[in-house]
């Protein structure tokens, strides 16, 4: 594929905001160049780099707006995983091929171009291994290539159901794995990754819960130096009350205590900490991976992120359970939190005079590209040609340019604003319309109606 050109009247680089921009893209969708000039095809609107997903669980994407009614009792994160179990145990290969492929296409028309794929549905759901251990998560990479996205898969290691090895539950029979076995899905994954630059393979210990120290030591002695971890950390107190009462520690300190953390790794949550967790967590490098719009659905609790911020701790974003799928709508619940806890505005702004929007996408966007160790998260050359065009010409955009118009798309209009969305120079969403949708939707409503049935 030859290079091309393509001309933006606004772009938001490293540097700054520049006006009529030439953005330079070789044959394998890498920025060559960034430079003034109106050369190459003309591309209407404002660019900015698109957005990392970094925690996903895409089969949650069929149970969205389901779990919405009081329960009995006390209803809580613990009752809605019991819930999302019996969702989890029905969905075959096909179905989640179909339901992640429309997940992603929902994740490509508001902004996001990468997705972490927290992927933990190995088995059938009897637990029987599938004759390809990893046939589950090669099904998201189909679907991710059918949709256009790239793809940090992050199969998930899971091997018990509590601190201290106890015995699992029957809903997470689907997710349980040896290490020799998770291992196989390691190599499965790496080896078709090769097949394509948007494809990267880390793993995600579901948590300190499900994973002992050791057998997640024995798997990371296996992996490449470089290759990312994710982690679920201290996103529920009865999480943190269990941790304490097996280990005297706390979830994070536990962690930190176990494993040398670095900006490989990404804390899932990490929303109850105490301040010393908070700026030790910060300090280490590893990355906050925050899922504002899931937390507050579930009642999961505030992140610390003033003071973590504060410590030049890196964050990224995640939709997590999908109850939005939207970076606007994250990073405006991630504020609007801070807001509501201290009662003050613009909580993460970084200092007087300064677009918290800007603030909160810049620092998302590092955060992101490094936690999916993907070349993204910038509009200059040797980085990917991801880029999200806002839509200038509407209504809410009206008189608004630069750091105004970021703030105006993540505290006021949201997916509405996304107008194009490229990854790797494709062109995947024009105008609104992503260029496989319909197809995908009609996949996605069959499989429905088979679940349904």
């Amino acid at each position: 594929m030859q290079s091309r050109k393509f001309h933006f009247a606004s772009v938001l680089t490293p540097e700054a905001w520049k006006r009529d921009v030439t953005v330079t893209v070789d044959g394998s969708g890498m920025i060559t160049h960034v430079g003034a000039g109106s050369e190459g095809e003309r591309i209407t609107g404002i660019a900015v780099p698109a957005m990392p997903n970094v925690h996903s669980h895409a089969h949650q994407r069929f149970m969205l707006g389901l779990a919405e009614r009081a329960g009995p009792g006390a209803d809580s994160f613990w009752t809605w995983r019991e819930a999302m179990y019996g969702f989890a145990l029905r969905l075959s290969p096909d179905d989640l091929e179909a339901v992640a492929a429309q997940l992603y296409v929902e994740m490509l028309k508001s902004g996001f171009s990468v997705v972490g794929e927290f992927q933990y549905l190995h088995h059938a759901p009897d637990g029987t291994p599938y004759a390809d251990p990893a046939e589950m998560s090669l099904r998201c990479f189909a679907a991710a290539q059918h949709a256009g996205i790239g793809i940090t898969i992050l199969p998930t290691l899971y091997a018990f159901g509590g601190f201290g090895g106890q015995d699992p539950v029957p809903g997470q029979r689907r997710f349980l794995n040896h290490v020799e076995r998770f291992l196989k899905i390691v190599d499965s994954l790496s080896i078709q990754a090769k097949d394509s630059a948007l494809r990267h393979v880390g793993i995600s210990p579901h948590s300190l819960r499900a994973v002992t120290p050791e057998l997640l030591r024995e798997v990371i002695a296996a992996l490449p130096p470089d290759a990312p971890i994710h982690v679920h950390v201290a996103e529920q107190m009865k999480e943190v009350d269990d941790c304490l009462a097996f280990s005297g520690r706390r979830p994070v300190e536990l962690l930190m205590d176990s494993f040398d953390l670095s900006d490989r790794w990404t804390a899932i949550h990490a929303t109850h900490m105490t301040p010393t967790e908070t700026a030790a967590l910060a300090r280490s490098g590893a990355i906050a991976g925050l899922c504002p719009t899931t937390e507050a659905n579930l009642g999961d609790g505030i992140f610390p992120g003033v003071d973590f911020m504060g410590e030049r701790g890196a964050i990224a974003i995640g939709s997590d359970s999908h109850i939005t799928v939207s970076p606007a709508e994250d990073l405006r619940m991630l504020e609007y939190s801070q807001r509501l806890r201290d009662r003050t505005r613009n909580a993460l702004a970084g200092g007087p005079g300064r677009s918290t929007g800007r603030t909160l996408y810049d620092a998302a966007l590092k955060g992101g590209a490094r936690s999916m160790r993907q070349p993204i998260g910038a509009i200059a050359p040797g980085y990917r040609f991801d880029v999200t065009v806002l839509d200038a010409d509407h209504p809410l955009l009206a008189g608004r340019a630069e750091d105004s118009a970021l703030d105006t798309w993540i505290f006021s209009g949201g997916n509405a604003l996304v107008r194009d969305v490229f990854v790797g120079g494709a062109h995947v969403v024009k105008d609104r319309h992503h260029i496989h949708e319909d197809q995908i939707a009609r996949n996605f409503r069959a499989a429905l109606r088979r679940l349904d049935t």
